[in-house]
């Protein structure tokens, strides 16, 4: 322990470098990051390599309402952004389905008598909706009818969380689809087979902006952003340590410092004394670490969070689809969802003739596909790719693994009132620990969201108050791809 630091950020994801960079630009702060992960910067929003293949841990779209985050982005990576056209959908009973649902293509698929069924049960919803929704099960039905529920949600939604739609809450289903509905779909693709194109709000209403046809994105990936800013800091003076992750959190209150124990990778230990923290460590994790122990210990031990894991499988030549990324609805399979990198950006792969498929599989740290070997997990993406019908073995030259813990906090039924108990409590008995990001906060934020917590926390700290609630970023369950203005 050298000094005494002004802030220590814990976790260099979006939302911690963003702390960073913009403290790393006031005069006289002292600044350090510390990173688990011995390479990478990021969080899940990096992008690792392999071979010369560049393949992100999930896909990462980069538009936000917010004109400051954009702003920011244009700062961080001025030359490098790509813009891309949006194209993904839906695997159903090998038929393919656009995402977002095309009404008529939809129907067609579905054949005659399921489709009938399901305007029926989509008209029964609408005139018999449950008026006060707790979960996504009941959340989703009011909007899509339950038999589209059963057909294009509930298998998916399962696949990603492991537990019962009906023990999901429904703010889930409120940030993501927010505002999208059958008819919305439907007045959606009319309106594009007449010329209408783009999200729009007039006297009819507003066409929800998970309609959106193009994205922008980094040329070799998300991890190129983070990578940037992490550059940034160091040129900035501020530091950025890798490989170390942090396992206790003292306060001080007599001195109104904290002490911050941490374990490097190879297995040394070290202590950073700080006047504030920013963390966006899993909130769990923290809560539990704080000395004295906090009253919201027990309840944070309850917060769950689901793993992710994808394989990365390297093709001799182009995919036969250009989707950025398929859902994968069909139960007979593992897999949930496939992205398509090179459709991504021509630069995620080493020529133009190659190809790399992201098979992404959720679990729970320790469970039987988590521990799986990795030999075995490649060999099962490349059946389930060919059981699908997305690519034959005899196109595959090699594939890579990633394990990513923590991926997802878990939305479950309970996790509302104790993620508010434990905002109660250490706004009030420890100051100078602030909560950012994703898995800082427990709340399914995307990166902007968690871009934005880190932008006002660092202006509370600037300003040396608390005028803007940070827990208040996306509390309206408003996902960012809808849009009210014009």
């Amino acid at each position: 322990m050298e000094g005494v630091l002004d802030v220590l950020v814990v976790g260099a994801g979006p939302a911690g470098l963003t702390a960073a960079y913009l403290l790393s630009k006031q005069k006289g702060l002292s600044i350090s990051v510390i990173e688990s992960n011995t390479t990478y910067v990021g969080g899940i929003s990096r992008t690792e390599e392999y071979k010369g293949y560049l393949f992100d841990i999930g896909g990462h779209r980069f538009f936000s309402k917010s004109k400051e985050v954009e702003a920011l982005w244009r700062e961080i990576l001025p030359d490098d952004f790509l813009d891309r056209p949006r194209s993904s959908r839906i695997l159903y009973k090998r038929k393919f389905y656009s995402y977002p649902l095309r009404a008529f293509e939809a129907l067609t698929n579905l054949g005659l008598l399921q489709s009938f069924l399901c305007v029926c049960s989509y008209a029964k919803a609408r005139a018999f909706p449950n008026r006060h929704p707790t979960s996504f099960h009941q959340w989703v039905a009011n909007q899509f009818g339950e038999r589209l529920f059963g057909i294009f949600f509930k298998t998916y939604t399962e696949k990603v969380w492991g537990i019962s739609c009906d023990a999901l809450s429904a703010d889930w289903a409120a940030q993501r689809i927010k505002g999208l509905n059958l008819a919305t779909a439907i007045l959606s693709a009319i309106g594009k087979s007449i010329g209408r194109r783009g999200a729009s709000c007039g006297k009819g209403g507003c066409v929800v902006k998970t309609l959106i046809e193009s994205f922008r994105y980094p040329r070799r990936g998300p991890g190129m952003m983070w990578e940037a800013a992490r550059q940034k800091v160091l040129a900035n003076g501020g530091l950025v340590e890798m490989g170390v992750t942090a396992i206790g959190f003292h306060r001080l209150a007599e001195l109104d410092l904290w002490d911050v124990s941490a374990v490097r990778a190879d297995g040394s230990r070290c202590v950073y004394r700080t006047r504030r923290i920013i963390s966006s460590a899993p909130l769990r994790d923290v809560v539990q670490a704080v000395q004295p122990v906090p009253d919201g210990a027990r309840l944070a031990a309850k917060l769950s969070y689901r793993d992710f894991i994808t394989v990365a499988v390297m093709l001799n030549r182009r995919p036969a689809f250009d989707d950025n990324w398929i859902y994968i609805h069909d139960p007979s399979v593992k897999v949930g969802r496939v992205q398509n990198f090179s459709s991504w950006s021509p630069e995620m792969v080493p020529d133009s003739q190659s190809g790399c498929l992201g098979l992404e599989y959720f679990c729970f740290e320790g469970d039987e596909l988590w521990t799986t070997a990795d030999a075995d997990l490649v060999a099962l993406a490349v059946k389930e790719l060919s059981a699908l019908g997305l690519a034959s073995p005899d196109q595959v030259i090699d594939g890579r693994v990633v394990r990513q813990p923590k991926a997802y906090p878990v939305y479950d039924a309970d996790y509302k009132e104790i993620v508010e108990s434990i905002k109660t409590e250490f706004v009030a008995k420890y100051p100078g620990l602030h909560f950012v990001g994703r898995n800082g906060m427990h709340k399914y934020n995307n990166q902007d969201h968690a871009m934005m917590t880190a932008m006002l926390t660092v202006k509370n700290i600037i300003n040396g108050n608390d005028d803007y609630d940070v827990w208040l970023v996306n509390e309206d369950a408003e996902y960012h791809e809808e849009i009210k203005g014009a």
